[in-house]
């Protein structure tokens, strides 16, 4: 019989890429995701729904059990994630969590799996009062990491540009591309372009996520899922120009900040961002028997899912690109 797997979130970067690698492995895929059109073909079972709040739709799925379970969703609220990994650690033989590399600390070295955590050496009060994605993520991790049964597997992705899902510096891909095709200049910070970016193709992450998928010697482990390749903001903008005719102008940090309109994006500048992100993925590539040769690089990745982004897709309003547009009448 074929190796179950239960993948929810199963849309977004990472998982449309990795669903159907799973598939193609051999594996029996349950696929639980918001859209209401399912983007796999029919060798995944795809269920239309709310997986973080539907108790019934999840509770029907955990009575039948997986060998793996795959876990996109956020969970902000740790206490509740504390009770639903219990739940999906009783119901898989694996359970494989999403956290990020945001949870490392700035480092002058190569960051490894075992480099510090920002949850364990900041002592930025007002920072780690916050509910920011890399403390809670980080605090998730210390769940699984404290539970006695090690059925479980961590990754932690870098970057990943995918399909419809790009960023610069904090900004998403409905934030610069529709300007981009307007012929507007895109602002980025001053602080952040000097820094060190890590950036990795979906389709290179799902291909080690699904390596990881029912391995045993996954089994209580943290992996950083990603490129070793790394390049400052201002090359990422200038590789941008090259592809698309992408323009940027450069402003201070908090003129930046202005623009966004959001408390969290100033943790994700300034604790991600601005800090130097370079990877040593050897562990990942090890077990998953790849070579660094063997993944996208950079360019040829963006040009890749630039390209094929339907001609007449229509990106979703920005109040940051509205902003920009204000700061250029005023400026």
């Amino acid at each position: 019989m074929k190796k179950s797997v239960l993948v929810l979130g199963a849309t977004g970067a990472m998982g449309v890429y990795l669903v159907p690698e799973l598939a193609r492995r051999g594996f029996a895929v349950d696929a639980v995701a918001l859209d209401k059109v399912s983007p796999f073909g029919p060798d995944v079972r795809y269920t239309c729904g709310d997986a973080y709040s539907d108790a019934a739709l999840i509770g029907e799925r955990l009575r039948k059990g997986y060998d793996v379970i795959i876990d996109f969703l956020m969970y902000s609220d740790v206490p509740a994630f504390y009770e639903k990994q219990k739940a999906y650690r009783s119901a898989a033989g694996q359970y494989i969590f999403l956290s990020t590399y945001r949870v490392y600390a700035d480092t002058d070295a190569v960051i490894t799996e075992s480099s510090p955590r920002l949850l364990d050496v900041t002592a930025d009060k007002d920072y780690r009062a916050q509910d920011e994605y890399a403390l809670y993520k980080a605090k998730a991790e210390n769940i699984l990491f404290n539970a006695a049964e090690k059925n479980w597997t961590i990754v932690r992705p870098a970057i990943t540009y995918s399909k419809r899902r790009f960023q610069l510096v904090t900004l998403e891909a409905r934030d610069f591309l529709p300007r981009v095709k307007a012929g507007k200049p895109v602002y980025l910070p001053d602080a952040a372009l000097a820094h060190q970016a890590t950036m990795s193709w979906a389709g290179d992450v799902a291909q080690m996520i699904a390596a990881l998928t029912d391995n045993p010697a996954a089994l209580g482990e943290a992996f950083t899922v990603s490129t070793a390749e790394h390049n400052t903001w201002r090359e990422v903008a200038e590789l941008y120009g090259r592809l698309i005719g992408l323009t940027y102008e450069v402003v201070p940090a908090e003129a930046y900040l202005g623009f966004l309109g959001c408390d969290l994006l100033r943790a994700q500048l300034y604790y991600d961002r601005c800090f130097d992100r370079v990877v040593d993925n050897s562990k990942i590539l090890r077990i998953a028997g790849l070579k660094q040769s063997d993944l996208m690089p950079l360019e040829a990745g963006l040009r890749r899912e630039l390209e094929a982004l339907p001609g007449d897709f229509v990106w979703p309003a920005s109040p940051a690109s509205d902003a920009m547009d204000g700061y250029a009448r005023k400026n």
